[in-house]
């Protein structure tokens, strides 16, 4: 049974960070590329980051890049997102995917919210 566990989320105020995690069962990721996706009220889901399966190339929608990190611990079947200096415009719900060209397998999301 294959399941991808997100975890991490919350409320922070403008500038603070979080990071999500997102744990895989039933499915060994050491092998797939992984990304992160959000998805906001009214809107379309979007990219986020994307990672390698070694962890050695990573790629960011220009919206994040330099703010959020993607990474990976293949021994612990976990990818990573670091969110910083987190703005309103930020708070959506997060998704991790396992993705083989196009998205595969999706974790259940996890909400991130960024209000004073």
């Amino acid at each position: 049974q294959l399941q991808l566990v997100q975890s991490g989320g919350g409320l922070v105020e403008p500038g603070g960070s979080l990071r999500l995690s997102c744990a895989a069962s039933g499915l060994t990721i050491a092998t797939s590329p992984m990304a992160w996706f959000r998805q906001a009220p009214g809107k379309e889901r979007e990219f986020v980051a994307r990672i390698t399966s070694s962890g050695s190339i990573t790629y960011y929608a220009d919206l994040v890049k330099g703010r959020f990190t993607i990474s990976r611990d293949n021994a612990k079947n976990t990818v990573y997102l670091q969110m910083n200096n987190l703005q309103p415009e930020d708070s959506a719900v997060y998704y991790c995917a396992v993705v083989i060209g196009t998205p595969r397998y999706w974790g259940q999301g996890t909400q991130v919210t960024v209000s004073s």
